[in-house]
Parts: structure tokens; sequence; C-alpha cells
């Protein structure tokens, strides 16, 4: 008896990475404990990660999860890549994180990222005309209708695969550009939901290839009056969830000092294309927090601020921002944070 299990990596391109994958068919069946699976080479001259020299690098499983695809026993394998004396790879961004989730696990950070991309037909967005563009955006948004709505059997499809793979998904939406959609991971601990949003993008991409549609996570698919894309991500800690002084707490920190830039660089290129202070984004240059306020950097929902606990969310992240990046930044910036403020 044998099953497929399709390698996942993140390659070393900049300055978005791109994902990369093969299959390697295994005796037995699978047991679901990704430690039993092996590790395996691959050519990093080929994927930015290596010189053809000495080309070598290493794939380690470190999530494993059902393959909606092929069904069966098959299953997905994400990997780390590590050189061969195995210490991690300059482009292993997941190796930086792990410490960092361990030092604070005891504050339980939680996440819910909502992924934003956009469909191309060629080189035109899904449902843009030939040569030209569709009326203005706004009725898109959650909409309904043939004149209104792109993909959709594309986004159902890839809801299910995910679902199909015991993801944690929360939701999908139709955004505001035409053929922009969304869906969201969460909430779930740092490593957790960077692992299932890097696997629920390869298969997004797989999925619509089935389409002969692509998928891209640019962050200003199109020039002029239109939304952006990105990855907004809500975050809280158990104090966040218990009481509002360390949403407050949360909030600061992420602002003070060089705070701000040490982010945004690192939130995905191209971030002053869609960080302009339009389309429900603040400026890429300047730091705010506000209740209810879709042009701050970090809000504060309404319910939150009712509630006097809860969680923030801030808005900056691009759609192409790496998911091991902006949880290691929120969660070392805040819970040192409400370390320090004893909001623990």
């Amino acid at each position: 008896m044998t099953f497929k299990a399709e390698y996942i990596w993140i390659d070393g391109t900049e300055p978005t990475a791109k994902l990369r994958s093969k299959t390697k068919i295994m005796d037995g069946a699978p047991s679901g404990d990704v430690a039993e699976l092996p590790i395996w080479g691959f050519d990093g001259s080929s994927t930015n990660q290596a010189e053809g020299h000495a080309s070598d690098r290493v794939l380690k499983p470190v999530f494993t999860c059902p393959d909606p695809i092929r069904g069966g026993d098959d299953v997905l394998v994400l990997c780390e890549v590590f050189n061969i004396d195995m210490t991690p790879h300059e482009s292993n961004t997941r190796a930086a994180l792990r410490p960092v989730a361990e030092q604070f696990a005891g504050q339980a950070p939680i996440f819910g990222i909502e992924q934003e991309y956009t469909f191309f037909d060629g080189h035109r967005p899904l449902g843009f005309p030939e040569g030209g563009f569709p009326a203005a955006q706004g009725g898109y948004y959650c909409g309904v209708g043939a004149d209104e709505i792109f993909g959709r059997e594309i986004v159902e499809k890839h809801l299910d695969n995910c679902l199909a793979a015991g993801l944690g998904i929360s939701g999908i939406n139709a955004e505001v550009m035409p053929g922009q959609w969304e869906f969201q991971v969460g909430p779930l601990s740092p490593l957790d939901v960077s692992d299932q949003l890097w696997v629920a993008r390869w298969l997004l991409y797989r999925t619509a290839e089935d389409f002969n549609v692509s998928a891209t996570l640019d962050p200003k698919p199109v020039k002029g009056d239109w939304n952006g894309a990105g990855a907004h991500t809500n975050f809280s800690t158990r104090a966040m969830r218990e009481g509002y002084d360390a949403i407050i707490t949360a909030c600061e920190s992420l602002g003070e000092g060089s705070k701000p830039m040490d982010h945004v660089k690192n939130y995905g290129a191209g971030i002053d294309d869609r960080l302009t202070g339009l389309h429900e984004t603040a400026p890429w240059n300047e730091y705010s927090y506000g209740v209810s306020n879709r042009g701050a950097s970090v809000r504060i929902p309404w319910q939150v601020e009712q509630d006097r606990k809860g969680y923030i969310e801030d808005r900056r992240p691009n759609a192409n921002v790496d998911p091991y990046v902006v949880t290691r930044l929120i969660v070392d910036t805040c819970c040192t944070a409400l370390e320090k403020a004893d909001q623990v």
C-alpha cells in the first residue's frame, strides 16, 4: 500500500516568497503524525535558496493534513527549509517565530488572519471587461448576482477543500473590487495560524489552477481608485480577552518608538502603494488606533469597547505578508508590553 505526500515549502524569492511543492510516494498508510514523515531534499538553486555548486537543501515536515484534492489517504505536508547541516535556512522565517511563540505561550496569544486575494483571467482581474473597467467599486462587497460577483465557484471549492483538509477556516466573503475575495483563518495560536494560512494559500492556487484562473496576493492589483488587498490581523492574549486595559496597552505598544516602522517594513512588499490613507487604510508612515475606525492603523472593534475586553485588528499587513513574520512581530511587541505592565 502506498500514498502520496505533497511536500510544500516557502522559497527564497524576494521581495515576496513563493510556494513550491513536489510529490513523494510513501509506503504504508499515513499515521497523521508529522514526526513520522521523513525529511527530503530539493534543488535550492532553482528556488533562490542556494547556488548551483552547493545546491542541496532539506525539507523538514512540520504540519500535515489530508489532501482534499487527491483524496483517499494522500496528505499535504508543510515543511521548513534547512541547510544540509540542519541549521535553518535564511529564508526560513518559521524558525524565528518558534522561540517567540514559546517564550510568550503563557499569555495564550491567538490570531485570526483575514486573507484578501484577487483572481486574474490572464492579465486582467476576473470580472473586468476587455480593454476597460467595470462600474466603480461599492456594490461588489459581499454582493450577489452575476453582474457583481465573479469566481464564486472557485471560492466555494477552495472553502470545501480547506474544510476537508481540516484547516481552521472561519469564513469567506466577496471583497470591494470585482474578482477580489477574502477567507479567514483562526482563531489559532501563532504557529498554527501561520502554518494553516500557508497551506490555505497553496490550496487557493491549486484550486484556481483547475479553473484556468490565477490568484494573486498583490497588495494593489489595480492602480487608481480601487481597494488594495490586505491581511488584516486580529490578535488577543488572555489578558486582552479578560480586560480593556490590556487592549489599550497592546495598541499603545504598537505605536511606541520605532515599532511602527519596524512592523510596517516587514508587513509585505509594496505596502506604500496600499497604505495611502485612502480606501480604508491609514498612511503607511503614520500610526494610529481607534474604536470602529477602518482608517486607523489598528482598529478596536466597537463590540470590544462595549464589552471592555476582546481583541484588536492590525489593518496594516499586506495580502502578501509572511504570516510567520507578522505574528512574531505582534506577539513580541504586545506581549512584552503586557508583561512589563503585569497584564498577563
